[in-house]
C-alpha cells in the first residue's frame, strides 16, 4: 500500500501571524480519516511572523520534535529551560509527566518556518527532557531519531528511526523497508520525488505499509524526513 497525502489537502488555517498546516487531525483540524499513522500523531508544518508565536501552553506524555527550516525557535517552559533552535537544527522534548511551554519567533524582520511533530512514546510519565542537533548538510541518508541515541543521532523513547535523506536531480535509490519497522511515512520537505509511480511533491506526505521494497526517484533535487515506525 502506498497512499499520497496531497498537501493541498491537509487541514489549513490563517491567523494572519501564524499560517499552518496539518497532515492529521489538531487543534480545529479534525478528520476522523486522518488521526496519525502507526505512533506518528501530529505533523504540522508552520509559518510564525516576525515578533509572534505561541503563547505557553500544556503538553504532556509526548515525543515533541521540532525541525527549522528558515528562521529561529525561541523556546521557554515551566522549568525555566530557554533556548533558541536555528535553520537546519532539530530540536527533540520529552513532555513525559507535563511542562508548559512557549514557543516565539524572536526575529524583527524574518519568517520562522519549522515542521512540528508529535510521536507517541513508548513510555508514559518520563522526566522532561530536551536535546538539540545540528546535523551536517550532505547527501544521502542521516540517522536523525532512533530509540538508542546511535551514531549521533537524538534519542527517542519509542521504536522507531527517522532518517533526512538528501538526493540529487534524477538520483534513483531502491529502498528496502526493515522487517521491524513495516509502516514508513515520507514527509516531502523539498523538491519531487516519485515513489514506485507515486508522484509526491514539496510538503506532500506518502504512507506505506506492507512493501517490502520501494524505489524512490527524485525528479529535482529532494530533500525528504523518512520515518521508519511499527
Amino acid at each position: 500500500m502506498i497512499y499520497l497525502r496531497e498537501a493541498e489537502a491537509r487541514g489549513y488555517a490563517n491567523h494572519g501571524w501564524l499560517e499552518s498546516y496539518n497532515t492529521f487531525s489538531f487543534g480545529d483540524y479534525y478528520d476522523p480519516d486522518f488521526m496519525g499513522f502507526a505512533t506518528l500523531r501530529v505533523i504540522s508544518e508552520d509559518r510564525v511572523q516576525p515578533g509572534e508565536g505561541f503563547g505557553k501552553h500544556p503538553h504532556k506524555d509526548m515525543e515533541i520534535l521540532s525541525y527549522v527550516l528558515r528562521g529561529t525557535i525561541e523556546h521557554q517552559d515551566s522549568m525555566g529551560h530557554k533556548e533558541q533552535v536555528k535553520a537546519g537544527e532539530f530540536q527533540i522534548m520529552s513532555a513525559g509527566i507535563g511542562l508548559h511551554h512557549s514557543e516565539c519567533n524572536p526575529s524583527d524582520d524574518e519568517l520562522l518556518h519549522f515542521y512540528q511533530i508529535l510521536i507517541i512514546p513508548d513510555k508514559e510519565r518520563l522526566q522532561p527532557r530536551y536535546e538539540t542537533r545540528s546535523f551536517a548538510q550532505k547527501l544521502g541518508k542521516q540517522l536523525i531519531l532512533s530509540p538508542d541515541a546511535r551514531d549521533g543521532s537524538l534519542k527517542v523513547f519509542q521504536d522507531m528511526q527517522l532518517w533526512r535523506w538528501k538526493l540529487e536531480q534524477d538520483e534513483r535509490q531502491e529502498y528496502v523497508i526493515p522487517e521491524k519497522h513495516d509502516k514508513v511515512w515520507i514527509q516531502v520537505v523539498s523538491g519531487e520525488i516519485i515513489v514506485n509511480s507515486t508522484h509526491a511533491h514539496t510538503s506532500d506526505g506518502i504512507a506505506i505499509a506492507e512493501e517490502q521494497k520501494v524505489i524512490i526517484e527524485a525528479v529535482k533535487p529532494s530533500e525528504i524526513l523518512v520515518f521508519e515506525l511499527s
